[in-house]
């Protein structure tokens, strides 16, 4: 593993240009090109304002509900686009696996690291909406890095997880898609987890599902964070970067040994 690591070191070069094509491949072939950056996460925001606020009358009066979605559907939009996006890296760059021998590990970081950038602008239409409603951040607002680094880890290891299991199971593909909405319907991302529980809607064998999972734990330390300006659950964050580092120390080790079987497969 350690010659592993090294030989990754040795080929950071093409990371870099991984991440530079993946970002020039988006949005390459459209008339608005980066600007889908911004404008994407401000669609979502109105698409599901309309379905919440105007078609089903859930009112929000007591908080900010525009703030509340955007900040939930920017950090949804990072988790589903580096999901479905590294588990397909290695099969999208079969042609050049094929060809030249390199630590296949590098595709799957290469496209969670895309993602990250695109995220930086979905924080640009937050501090926008922050501003719109006038929420200043406190000092809660140095937890911040802390959160991204740790969301980051915990998006390289489910990338090199997923990008490993897709070559050999190409219906994995097809399944994620039902697996992120399931997370997405069960996190408070569109909703208020917490209002749910407390009129007694949910059972209560679901409370923890709700309240407990790896997206909600993330969705809601960016909320505490920017907009009610609270301390995140920094346990609940704690695990899963332990979670994370040992999958994604597991899975370069297992990389490492069962490259050749990436050939086969491919």
């Amino acid at each position: 593993m350690k010659n592993y690591m090294q030989e990754m070191l040795k080929r950071k070069d093409l990371l870099f240009y991984l991440v530079k094509s993946g970002l020039k491949a988006e949005h390459r072939n459209s008339y608005l090109g980066y600007f889908w950056w911004l404008l994407d996460p401000l669609l979502n925001v109105l698409v599901y304002y309309f379905l919440v606020v105007v078609v089903l009358n859930r009112s929000h009066d007591d908080f900010s509900y525009p703030l509340f979605l955007v900040i939930g559907l920017v950090a949804w939009r990072w988790i589903s686009t580096s999901i479905n996006s590294s588990s397909k890296s290695i099969l999208r760059y079969s042609s050049i696996i094929n060809q030249v021998s390199l630590p296949k590990a590098l595709f799957p970081l290469s496209f969670t690291l895309t993602q990250l950038f695109n995220f930086a602008f979905g924080l640009i239409i937050i501090a926008l909406f922050l501003a719109i409603y006038g929420v200043v951040p406190t000092w809660h607002v140095a937890y911040l890095p802390l959160l991204i680094f740790i969301q980051l880890t915990v998006h390289m290891a489910l990338g090199l997880v997923l990008g490993f299991i897709t070559i050999f199971v190409r219906d994995i593909e097809n399944l994620m898609t039902y697996i992120t909405r399931v997370f997405f319907y069960a996190s408070p991302i569109i909703w208020e987890g917490g209002r749910l529980i407390r009129s007694g809607k949910i059972p209560d064998w679901l409370v923890p599902l709700i309240e407990y999972n790896p997206v909600a734990i993330i969705v809601t330390a960016y909320r505490d964070i920017l907009m009610f300006h609270e301390t995140p659950n920094l346990i609940g964050l704690g695990i899963l970067f332990l979670i994370a580092i040992m999958i994604g120390t597991f899975m370069l080790y297992y990389y490492s040994k069962n490259e050749h079987k990436i050939i086969k497969a491919l």
